[in-house]
């Protein structure tokens, strides 16, 4: 079980809101979110609500500002993310809806370029285990948070002009 506690204010000030599972939105709640502690699981935050726009992992500790992380509107929806233990295993496609060439990675991927020699990844399948894929290599930049599914097109989920470039599997025992 996870469990995760917003504040409005910086520093961990204003009211607060404590969370168990997924939320899509906090406006019910706090008028906005500007820092938060994780006193348990893995967690997926999002500047939009119903988990839309940039995304954050974030596992056990204290983030008392995220306008560092360039994140200015604060936090608006979570999502947490479940414990497991099995294997991992996914199949990305160069094109949309599993064109293009097709690579089954199991581990973790530091640079698709490099490895695959493929310049972009539009589409997976995901079949086994929870997967953070980046917009650059060496897992910099934008996040995204990718479980057991059919992805076939980016695009239609919110990443306009999007380019993953590298991916990790999500082995936390958070």
């Amino acid at each position: 079980m996870g469990k995760i506690i917003f504040y409005e204010d910086r520093n961990f000030d204003g009211r607060s809101y404590e969370c168990m599972s997924d939320c899509g939105d906090f406006s019910s709640y706090l008028s906005r979110c500007n820092s938060c502690r994780v006193e348990s699981g893995c967690w997926m935050v999002y500047d939009r609500a119903n988990y839309m726009g940039n995304q954050y992992f974030l596992r056990r500790g204290e983030y008392s500002d995220y306008s560092r992380w360039g994140m200015f509107d604060g936090i608006r929806s979570c999502r947490m993310i479940p414990m497991y233990r099995g294997n991992y295993r996914m199949r990305i496609y160069e094109r949309e809806n599993f064109g293009g060439q097709m690579y089954e990675c199991m581990d973790d991927c530091d640079s698709i370029m490099d490895r695959y020699r493929m310049n972009e990844c539009h589409s997976c399948h995901v079949m086994e285990g929870h997967w953070l894929f980046y917009e650059h290599p060496h897992y910099r930049g934008r996040m995204w948070y990718m479980w057991p599914g059919e992805y076939r097109n980016f695009r239609d989920m919110g990443y306009m002009n999007m380019r993953f470039m590298s991916m990790r599997r999500i082995m936390d025992m958070c």
